[in-house]
């Protein structure tokens, strides 16, 4: 595995790579590497020459300080993972050589998809995300790129701002990785107490019965439900749940046989935040 930390040593590499008419496929993450990058870069060695995997904790996706400080950084162990994983290309650049002294984020238009769920809570989260998507876009300019349907919302504005920017990238949305016992995988599940994270699959096995409650009831009285269920936990506050339109994202107020929809979830674990999402109807 090759590492670089310039953009300038990268597109060098890559230009190499590409005279050669090698496909490039792309794993954008934040590290404290699991097996649901893992799944990603899997998949991406499967459909390209070459992987590059880029290791890169955004500031300006964050609207909480503390939430930035607190993120785990486990570079040293994520080089051992990619290693493993035959990753080709690790990516691990400073904020500087990201920003140079400019640390904020452009303002993109969405098309409305910002302001549903995590943009109502997450202020400016999604400029943030943008931001350092296009840039890395720009720096690697991958032919495919790789996104866990974990971050539901995140895929589907990538997925906006490539198409609204005309971006040459495939986006290739992947199936959630969970635990054994059904909790979906993220970095932030390593600050869980032990206790905190024996309850965890509480959120997941909330949402798998809000799926069956789907074929028989309204979303209003599902959504009151989940309410009441949080209300109701010693170790989890809700922030959100939704159930919405998989294509706009907004809120469903009745149900119609020819659109898709999934409940999207927020949960805190004291200052520990966990989302997931789950399909509600098989289009």
């Amino acid at each position: 595995m090759i590492i670089f930390n310039k953009k300038s040593d990268l597109k060098v590499y890559l230009q190499n790579i590409k005279a050669y008419k090698r496909s490039v496929g792309f794993v954008p993450t934040m590290g404290a590497l699991h097996n649901g990058h893992l799944s990603l870069i899997k998949k991406a060695k499967k459909n390209n020459d070459i992987v590059i995997v880029s290791i890169f904790v955004n500031p300006t996706q964050f609207d909480k300080k503390e939430d930035l400080l607190k993120y785990p950084k486990t570079l040293e162990n994520d080089k051992i993972v990619l290693e493993s994983a035959d990753c080709d290309v690790l990516f691990y650049p400073s904020v500087k050589e990201i920003y140079n002294e400019n640390v904020v984020s452009e303002t993109f238009d969405f098309d409305g998809l910002e302001h549903q769920m995590e943009g109502k809570f997450r202020n400016g989260h999604f400029n943030g995300v943008g931001t350092i998507v296009k840039t890395l876009f720009e720096i690697i300019e991958p032919d495919r790129a790789y996104f866990g349907q974990k971050d539901f919302q995140q895929l589907q504005i990538i997925k906006k701002m490539v198409n609204k920017h005309r971006i040459n990238v495939k986006i290739k949305g992947c199936a959630i990785f969970r635990e054994e016992d059904g909790l979906a995988m993220s970095s932030r599940n390593t600050r869980l107490t032990p206790e905190q994270r024996e309850a965890a699959p509480f959120i997941y096995k909330t949402l798998k019965r809000a799926r069956i409650k789907f074929g028989t009831e309204n979303a209003d009285t599902i959504t009151k439900w989940v309410e009441n269920e949080f209300k109701n936990h010693p170790l989890f506050t809700l922030e959100y749940f939704t159930i919405a339109d998989e294509k706009s994202l907004e809120t469903i107020q009745n149900k119609d046989s020819s659109k898709k929809y999934r409940a999207f979830i927020a949960v805190f674990a004291e200052d520990i935040r966990l989302i997931d999402n789950i399909r509600l109807n098989n289009l």
